[in-house]
């Protein structure tokens, strides 16, 4: 069985949001706390880091070019570098307590962002869409911690984590993308992990990282454990697919709220990891605009 390797010599503080470019056979991803957005060209090794001016939870290749970016207090259209060119909207929670987390895009190139709820005491984050108008639309709520955010192929079903309260979601969609009532797919005991950022094959299933729970597994339709691969750190945060024949895995870990003695013990937390898998999976679509 292939074993998780460090894609190159890095770590970050909050690694989040990895995402394959076809196109430019590089990868991009998020490291949150330090207002980063990466990207790594396999080939030549290039390593180039974009600044923002604030915490960049989850982004988008555009179709034009550029990215969607959600940060804490907005989400907003940008160039390749960065540069901040159009407001969407502001964060329909409150910014100062809960920031945006996870996110993507749907089969049809619409943007999603969930926002992490920060005090904790009640589920008080939710699901934002961003159409192809660039119209928003809150479109679940009740959260604690926004993740794994993922799409079916056939287009009928959406699943999400909430990541301190131990449950994945799938929530079936009408027609034009709309959601229905959710429903619990899998839950987790305390000694499994938390179900953080995830990733969908070619065969329906669901592949997640499974936050303090040292690995990642993949999951059948109906919710049964079909493969997991234990990494060497504790807090694997999201994962996509890439490379060649789309079959190799990307997955984000991290280092916050460790203290010294585990970084020491443990250093390879907050790196990439890469895994060659056997299942090919699902492309990213980019965020299209109309």
């Amino acid at each position: 069985m292939a074993e998780p390797q460090p894609l190159f010599d890095y770590a970050g503080h909050l690694p989040e949001c990895p995402t394959w470019s076809e196109s430019e056979q590089a990868l991009y991803w998020t490291d949150i706390l330090q207002c980063e957005i990466h990207r790594y060209h396999l080939q030549s090794g290039e390593h180039r880091v974009l600044q923002f001016p604030e915490e960049p939870g989850c982004f988008a290749l555009r179709e034009q070019g550029g990215f969607i970016v959600a940060l804490r207090s907005a989400i907003w259209l940008t160039d390749a570098c960065g540069l901040l060119q159009k407001k969407v909207c502001d964060n329909p929670s409150n910014p100062r307590l809960a920031r945006f987390n996870d996110g993507g895009t749907d089969r049809d190139g619409r943007f999603y962002a969930g926002t992490f709820w920060g005090p904790g005491d009640y589920n008080g984050a939710l699901l934002v869409r961003v159409d192809n108008a660039l119209t928003p639309k809150v479109v679940q709520c009740d959260i604690h911690g926004a993740n794994g955010l993922a799409f079916s192929d056939d287009k009928q079903w959406m699943y999400t984590s909430d990541t301190p309260n131990r449950v994945i979601y799938r929530t079936p969609l009408d027609a034009q993308g709309e959601p229905g009532v959710r429903e619990t797919f899998r839950s987790f005991a305390a000694e499994e992990g938390m179900p953080d950022g995830a990733a969908m094959d070619v065969e329906g299933c669901y592949w997640t990282a499974l936050f303090d729970g040292w690995r990642i597994a993949r999951f059948s339709p109906q919710g049964e454990t079909l493969e997991e691969y234990r990494l060497p750190v504790r807090c694997p945060t999201m994962l996509c697919f890439g490379g060649e024949g789309m079959k190799t895995l990307f997955i984000t870990t991290t280092r916050e709220n460790m203290d010294e003695d585990e970084i020491r013990r443990y250093p390879l937390s907050g790196a990439i990891f890469t895994l060659p898998v056997t299942v090919a999976g699902m492309k990213k679509p980019r965020f299209i605009e109309r």
